[in-house]
């Protein structure tokens, strides 16, 4: 299988990067790639972790309201309370990143 590198990666070219090594149709892997982003969000928001085998975890996580500021203009803000999600890359991730 070969990815043509890009900076942003969507929906749409992973599904055509899977299709062309297994072979079904486009609006085939289309769905699938919908469902498993789908599964992987409602299971996220349900049990607040996920963790892939040899990819990395997914945690919700709580950060506090702080203030910011805007680097442009220097103007100072409040940043609201909220949750966000935190990726952790498992070791063998890192490993095969390391090895590019």
């Amino acid at each position: 299988m070969t990815i043509k590198i890009k900076q942003n990666l969507g929906k749409k070219e992973i599904s055509n990067n899977i299709k062309s090594s297994i072979g079904f149709s486009a609006k085939h892997m289309q769905k699938i790639t919908d469902d498993i982003i789908e599964t992987i969000a409602t299971i996220l928001v349900e049990e607040k972790k996920i963790n892939i085998k040899n990819f990395g975890s997914l945690n919700i996580v709580y950060k506090k309201e702080r203030e910011g500021r805007n680097p442009k203009t220097k103007v100072e803000h409040t940043i609201t309370p909220r949750y966000t999600v935190k990726f952790i890359a498992s070791n063998s991730l890192k490993k095969k990143i390391n090895e590019i």
